[in-house]
């Protein structure tokens, strides 16, 4: 056996002013009301840039990323989930939604207090959990609900007739924001978050792009912890001005060849929501010299992304920068639908084939040795035809393993049997453990 490659690596510099603006995003929400501020609840896939028309003080509480939260306090989740299940919802249920539910009925807030009320819920619908969890929400919280339908088909085959079904939704929504909150809705601000949301989310995508070279730059543990950000804000200034100064700090620890690994010999790629409470799996892979880069998921939950004229896969070009108008609310409503239309993210709920794809894709352009996929029973929706993912990526002469597990639900995990899964798995891939 070789000795190990040996690459510089340092830690982040903005690692803690990300871990600032999350614990900041939280905080705002539950203080909201305080100063005279409004708090909506909805997904992290919420069109969240429309509620920001209302103004500069409202606030959100997006429900995958506070459940994932959760999910990292096993004692708390737990509890959470308990309560969901006395009130009479199936443990099979989406993870994140019982955990959220939870937190609601036994009014406990992750971060002290009571679970923050909100005034609205403003959600999209896709996953086959989203509409029913908010519903929920709703019904117990007594506030108002406006659910926008993005289901319209794969992006590849868009037409006129799918855009203004998605768009005209959008034209609604604001009309339920003013009916709702009283406010008038400013159509300056509406722009400004657009573009703010696809900035984020082009830049997001640029920076996983940086990942493809040797040494990779970021590992996928560390990368949840980025990625979140757009989860909690997308469309706000904060998050779009954050990843452009990632994206410098990325490109320079490219341009010096720092490592995230500094021992990497083996590049690995995971798939879906990882189980919350057992991310030191990815710590565990380092020990072989693999490195996660990442994943379908974790690029493209937020990131936004098109095909490059080298045929490569990069951030989506923004449509100021190509002379497009954004002038008329109408505009504005219809650009921003076609936007999150062409989320990556979105398309295996249509046809598990183009999901496998853009994963072949990905391990092609990144430089994968191996593919590990979690068959996550808390998520319906991003499990939804892992089984053809595996049988595609298999037949495509890629290494691949799966393994058991839940996101958010710890008591559906087993450590030792996915460490010795990973165990064969890297010695199928001709890979020892190395010495600390």
């Amino acid at each position: 056996m070789n000795a190990p490659n040996k690459y510089p690596t340092e830690s982040l510099k903005l690692w803690g002013k990300a871990k600032q603006l999350r614990e900041q995003y939280y905080q705002n929400y539950a203080k909201a009301k305080e100063n005279g501020g409004l708090r909506w609840s909805g997904s992290a896939w919420a069109l969240d840039a429309l509620p920001a028309g209302l103004g500069d003080d409202v606030y959100s509480l997006t429900g995958e990323p506070y459940a994932a939260a959760v999910a990292h306090d096993k004692k708390f989740a737990k509890e959470c989930m308990d309560a969901a299940e006395s009130v009479g919802f199936a443990r099979d249920l989406c993870s994140y939604m019982r955990i959220y539910w939870g937190g609601m009925h036994l009014d406990k807030y992750l971060y002290g207090g009571k679970f923050p009320k909100p005034d609205f819920i403003f959600q999209t619908q896709i996953c086959c959990s989203h509409s029913k969890w908010y519903q929920h929400v709703a019904k117990v919280e007594q506030v108002p609900q406006f659910y926008v339908d993005v289901g319209v088909g794969p992006y590849k085959d868009m037409n006129a007739a799918r855009l203004d079904y998605v768009t005209d939704q959008l034209l609604d929504g604001i009309e339920f924001l003013e009916k709702t909150t009283g406010r008038k809705f400013d159509d300056e601000k509406f722009l400004k978050a657009v573009k703010n949301e696809m900035r984020s989310t082009s830049r997001w995508a640029d920076i996983c792009a940086l990942n493809k070279v040797k040494p990779a730059p970021l590992d996928e543990k560390t990368m949840y912890s980025l990625y979140v950000l757009a989860t909690l804000s997308k469309s706000s200034q904060w998050c779009a001005d954050f990843y452009d100064e990632l994206y410098d700090e990325v490109k320079d620890r490219v341009a010096r060849g720092i490592a995230a690994v500094p021992n990497e010999k083996c590049r690995m790629m995971s798939d879906t929501q990882p189980p919350w409470s057992f991310l030191k799996i990815f710590r565990y892979l380092e020990t072989y010299g693999a490195v996660s880069i990442g994943s379908l998921y974790t690029f493209a939950l937020e990131g936004i992304w098109e095909d490059k004229p080298d045929g490569s896969w990069g951030g989506r070009s923004l449509p100021w920068e190509k002379g497009i108008e954004m002038n008329t609310r109408e505009q504005i409503a219809r650009l921003y639908a076609d936007w999150n239309l062409s989320k990556p993210q979105w398309q295996h709920f249509f046809d598990p084939r183009l999901k496998t794809e853009m994963m072949l894709r990905i391990v092609k352009e990144w430089q994968v040795d191996g593919v590990m996929l979690h068959l996550n029973r808390g998520c319906e929706g991003l499990s939804l035809g892992i089984m053809e993912n595996r049988g595609g990526i298999a037949k495509a002469g890629v290494p691949i393993m799966t393994f058991e597990g839940n996101m958010g639900d710890e008591r559906e995990f087993d450590e030792v049997r996915t460490q010795a899964r990973v165990d064969a798995f890297m010695e199928q891939l001709g890979l020892r453990r190395q010495a600390a």
